[in-house]
């Protein structure tokens, strides 16, 4: 039996159930989520996004341990008949050892025992000032029930608020797998945590459970970027506190991706890939929290797949299935690299202008003035993308939608009439494109900020550092 989940058709019932017996993988409880399908064999269950080429799992099969190889079996014959790959991500080396499949390290867990964290706070003075210091500066922290997050209450109004805020203020389009933002689904289930000062809502956190280890993943963080330091530290003390004084033994903060000792493409990837997504904050974040234990975090693919088309696959569950979608919303938001990208763009831009033959320009006065006017636009992009200034921001906009309807008109009035091969025309289609989509990417990120800083007392919310902490 497979399908989306449906509250009303009693199979997200029959998961939790599952759950309940044999939930042992820390993303064990996010299948309860919506956009998962499931696949039901027996008192076994495993849980995946359909890619349209591939089944990403969810961690590991929900399921005694001694059914593992038989329930991954099933599924990978299922899958065949469907004429779709397979690729388990997330999954921890008992997993491996059950199946024996191959698997690329992706990252690190970090794990707690939360009965030792007031010897954690003792033994680090760090945590302990951190904590004094948001105290000393009015954050109040305080638990939620379920009843305290029903739908329009103010509790959660002003969670959903934060949520839409981080949303906004992030770079990266809103995800799906198993970083979607899902907080309110089976309230009852879940552990929910805020801190504010002064009444107003700066911090959240909610916690889901690992059953079969009497455990807890702290799953989601968000918080105010004008919420006092130490704020997410005082908001991690209470939901341990809670958790231990529930009889909780493990505790974790989900995946630092790319950490440890990753293959050296995946290391290069961490490299080129920190400007939209700070794998090393992740990972000092963790282990300024002072786990005890650190566990490696696998992508594991049955032969004959390669790990390449297999982190293809799992990115593709990751942006809801459709890769360049999620890059051309990702562009529109004009987030710093491709601002950095644009200015870059913009240097070779003006080479080229600097080469060309003289027919493309009504005058040597116009070539060189376009010139002179692109290298001030990537000096002013530069500046951007380091230090966000609202009105640099829109005076440059201005400046690049004034430059691509320019650009247009004179593509029409005197290049197009002079195009006598395709690659003439290529370049007076980049030539037009350009400016139009810097200019659009521009006023993407001036709505971004302008309605995140509207929605907030002050200014947007963000995840703090990973945020939702997988």
């Amino acid at each position: 039996m497979r399908g989306e989940i449906d509250p009303h058709d009693g199979e997200r019932e029959r998961v939790l159930g599952l759950l309940r017996a044999w939930g042992w993988n820390s993303t064990a409880f996010q299948i309860t989520e919506r956009g998962f399908r499931h696949f039901f064999h027996g008192d076994a269950c495993v849980s995946y996004i359909d890619t349209g080429r591939a089944w990403v799992v969810a961690g590991a099969p929900v399921c005694a341990p001694e059914r593992i190889r038989d329930v991954t079996e099933r599924l990978m014959e299922a899958a065949r008949r469907e004429g779709r790959r397979v690729v388990f991500f997330a999954v921890e080396r008992r997993f491996l050892d059950i199946v024996g499949m191959p698997a690329k390290l992706i990252g690190l867990q970090a794990t707690w025992d939360p009965r030792t964290w007031d010897e954690t706070l003792r033994s680090h003075r760090s945590l302990r000032e951190q904590l004094r210091r948001a105290r000393a500066k009015g954050v109040r922290v305080r638990h939620l029930t379920a009843e305290d997050v029903g739908s329009g209450l103010p509790a959660r109004l002003s969670i959903e608020a934060l949520i839409e805020r981080w949303h906004l203020a992030h770079e990266m389009p809103r995800m799906g797998f198993l970083v979607d933002v899902q907080p309110f689904e089976l309230p009852h289930e879940r552990r929910y945590f805020v801190a504010e000062v002064h009444g107003r809502c700066v911090g959240f956190l909610c916690a889901v459970p690992i059953h079969a280890r009497e455990g807890w993943l702290f799953e989601d963080f968000l918080r105010d970027p004008e919420a006092p330091s130490g704020t997410i530290e005082l908001l991690v003390d209470l939901a341990m506190r809670h958790v231990a004084g529930g009889g909780a033994t493990y505790v974790t903060l989900g995946l630092a991706p790319l950490a440890g000792g990753v293959s050296p493409w995946l290391a290069r990837a961490r490299r080129w890939g920190q400007s939209l997504y700070d794998f090393e904050g992740v990972r000092a974040f963790k282990a300024k929290l002072r786990p005890s234990d650190w566990a490696p975090i696998y992508l594991a693919f049955p032969e004959p797949a390669k790990p390449g088309l297999a982190i293809l696959d799992t990115l593709t569950a990751f942006a809801r299935g459709n890769l360049l979608r999620f890059g051309l919303r990702g562009f529109l938001r004009g987030p710093a690299f491709v601002v950095r990208l644009l200015a870059a763009l913009l240097v070779v831009w003006v080479v080229s202008i600097a080469m060309a033959a003289p027919t493309w320009f009504p005058s040597a006065e116009v070539r060189w003035a376009w010139a002179g006017v692109d290298i001030a636009i990537a000096i002013a992009l530069v500046m951007l993308a380091r230090r966000w200034r609202m009105a640099l921001a829109i005076g440059l906009a201005l400046v690049v939608s004034l430059s691509a309807v320019l650009t247009i008109v004179e593509a029409a009035a005197h290049d197009l009439p002079r195009v006598s091969s395709r690659w003439a025309a290529i370049v007076v289609i980049v030539g037009c494109t350009g400016p139009l989509l810097g200019a659009i990417a521009l006023w993407g990120a001036i709505w971004r900020r302008v309605r995140a800083t509207r929605l907030g007392p002050r200014r947007s919310a963000k995840r703090t550092p990973f945020g939702q902490l997988h």
